[in-house]
């Protein structure tokens, strides 16, 4: 089936900043490469600034800021800025809308970084990509701002806190898909605690009562986001879905879509996975979801169960809508 499809997450920009002769434009290369992504109808895609906790995490963050803005300024043909003008101009253009997000905030600031350096950091970042999709406080370890979704009895650090205040009322969400259920709990309850203004979503997440896995949403923290009016982008990843069944990627996303159509979106999580140093986490996707080609297919085996109003939402509607809502 043939809608527009919105992505909430991929990894292109650490792969242009990282890998050696990396080519956006080379199928063999990456999972999310530009001619997937038209393949797959993808016409809006949320590029992740990753960086993992390290000394040079700041300076690999604003490497991929640069990249951001090379890919305009070189591929005006391919790509173009996903602002609001570009959702309401979707039908009229062939372009492929991007927007960058933060995946962990190590990259605003490592251990060392004074709150001058970190404010700076942001501000330079903000300022080279225009508008951020999200910012993620953690990624699988713990920072100076709180646990990650790999580390047990970490939460919100008072770190954590003071960059919840300095986001506070900027229209930029909160991902929760890689914090600890600590630290989920923890923005939560500060976010409301002080009450600031500080939209939730999680961008690239499953559900916990489909596969028990800590990269997964428990269902507290995923009415939490429903609640709060976000969106929760599916995870193609096969570590995620069910080690063995690719089917269980359509419960993934008819369980999402039960909990509220309004909310579940794609949130593929493509990146490069040839020096992917885990092998018993390969193949990293099942066939069925292996590049952004393969939304069609997907879409096409959801409608034996679900409407093609559903349908729509989950491609690109949810997402347009919660993006227009924040910057209107």
């Amino acid at each position: 089936m043939n809608f527009p499809v919105a992505d909430l997450h991929c990894d292109l920009l650490s792969f242009l900043a990282k890998v050696p002769n990396a080519d956006p434009f080379d199928p063999n290369q990456i999972p999310c490469a530009f001619p997937w992504l038209k393949a797959g109808g993808v016409r809006a895609q949320v590029l992740a600034i990753y960086t993992d906790v390290h000394p040079e995490s700041m300076e690999l963050a604003s490497r991929q800021a640069d990249l951001f803005v090379k890919l305009l300024e070189d591929h005006p043909e391919t790509v173009c800025r996903w602002d609001a003008a570009f959702q309401q101009k979707l039908v009229s253009t062939e372009q492929l809308g991007i927007i960058a997000s933060i995946e962990n905030a190590a990259g605003l600031g490592t251990p060392s970084a004074t709150w001058s350096e970190i404010y700076t950091q942001f501000d330079n970042i903000l300022e080279k990509v225009g508008k951020l999709a999200y910012i993620s406080l953690t990624h699988h370890t713990e920072n100076r701002f709180g646990g990650g979704n790999y580390t047990e009895g970490i939460g919100l650090k008072a770190d954590g806190k003071r960059l919840l205040d300095y986001l506070a009322g900027k229209q930029i969400p909160v991902d929760l898909s890689h914090t600890s259920d600590l630290l989920a709990a923890g923005i939560l309850n500060y976010i409301d605690g002080n009450q600031l203004s500080i939209p939730i979503l999680a961008s690239h997440s499953n559900f916990r009562s489909i596969w028990n896995h800590k990269r997964n949403l428990t269902d507290e923290f995923a009415q939490e986001i429903i609640h709060r009016g976000g969106i929760i982008g599916v995870n193609f990843l096969r570590a995620f879905l069910d080690s063995e069944q690719p089917e269980r990627l359509m419960e993934h996303l008819l369980y999402g879509s039960r909990l509220s159509e309004q909310t579940i979106a794609f949130g593929a999580d493509f990146f490069y996975t040839k020096d992917f140093p885990d092998e018993s986490r390969h193949p990293i996707y099942f066939p069925l979801a292996e590049n952004a080609s393969k939304y069609p297919s997907i879409l096409s085996l959801l409608s034996q169960e679900l409407a093609q109003g559903q349908l729509q939402k989950l491609a690109y509607e949810n997402v347009f809508r919660f993006y227009q809502n924040l910057w209107s």
